[in-house]
């Protein structure tokens, strides 16, 4: 067996060895999250709460937010297309295409669960106004707001019924409103959900009026969506041309090798050539990341 041989089948079965721990770390995870579920019927105690810290693993916490409820498939579907890539890379390259491969497979993981965030986080904004509507209309009948909430949750929609009913499901554990709503937010990361429990847990320690509180809520929400309409329009032209920018290098790049394949293996295959092939491969990723951070930062 050769030494670059070697090297991926050590690389293969580590990948291997690293998909089963994260598969068997999910269904930790989801065995703990049934516990706490089974627990929600009697007090609050240490162990309960123990357990819910455990759950809190962090690619556990990004496939939650991405709404992934069967961890275990995912990640043994991961990693058996990364082993089989890998191979797949090695056969027709060497070791270090190998790797690229491993890498790219984790980076597309990566990538795919914050497109499926960023697509659950969008909708459950969106459902968020009408959620805390209903949420004053049941204050307005005399309801508290832990029962106002619960009542709503029965009539949402999702993903927000889920991420709510995760809340209840904290308070019914003996946790306090306002905690379990920080740590939803905490969780997904979302500002309106830290307006949310900051008004809350505000409203619990000094008192206040709470109908009032969640109509400015829903006005806020509403204002920051009409900006971000506003923005999106407004920084069209940029977006558009970041990605000519980035995409015209790439596709030039493609149809010299298509159209005359020669041409670039005769400067890859010179040394002199190589590092410029190498650098304007590094200024390439360079600039499209640093396009990426200034569309990010608008």
């Amino acid at each position: 067996m050769s030494a670059g041989a070697a090297v991926l089948l050590t690389a293969s079965l580590a990948l291997v060895g690293l998909a089963f721990l994260l598969a068997g770390l999910g269904m930790r995870a989801r065995h703990n999250e049934q516990v706490v579920m089974r627990l929600q019927s009697g007090p609050a105690t240490a162990e309960s709460t123990a357990v819910r810290q455990r759950s809190q693993h962090w690619l556990a916490k990004r496939m939650r937010r991405a709404g992934i409820v069967d961890m275990r498939k995912w990640l043994l579907g991961v990693g058996v297309v990364a082993v089989l890539l890998a191979a797949v890379a090695f056969r027709l390259g060497n070791v270090i295409g190998a790797l690229l491969a491993l890498l790219l497979v984790l980076t597309l993981f990566s990538g795919l669960l914050n497109l499926l965030y960023r697509r659950r986080l969008q909708r459950m904004i969106r459902q968020m106004p009408r959620f805390l509507d209903q949420v004053v209309r049941s204050l307005h009948a005399g309801r508290t707001l832990g029962d106002a909430l619960e009542q709503a949750v029965a009539g949402a929609e999702v993903p927000l019924r889920e991420i709510f009913a995760r809340v209840n499901n904290h308070v019914q554990l003996g946790i306090s409103l306002p905690e379990a709503l920080q740590e939803i937010a905490d969780l997904y990361a979302v500002d309106e959900l830290h307006i949310l429990a900051l008004g809350v847990s505000v409203n619990y320690r000094y008192g206040g009026n709470t109908t009032e509180l969640l109509d400015n809520i829903i006005k806020v929400i509403h204002e920051r969506e009409k900006i971000s309409r506003q923005l999106h329009a407004m920084t069209g032209e940029t977006r558009l041309s970041a990605v000519v920018l980035a995409v015209l290098p790439v596709g030039l790049g493609g149809y010299i090798l298509a159209a005359n394949p020669g041409y670039l293996m005769t400067m890859w295959t010179d040394p002199v050539g190589r590092w410029m092939l190498l650098t304007s491969l590094g200024l390439q990723l360079l600039g499209c990341f640093l396009l990426w951070r200034m569309l990010k930062s608008v």
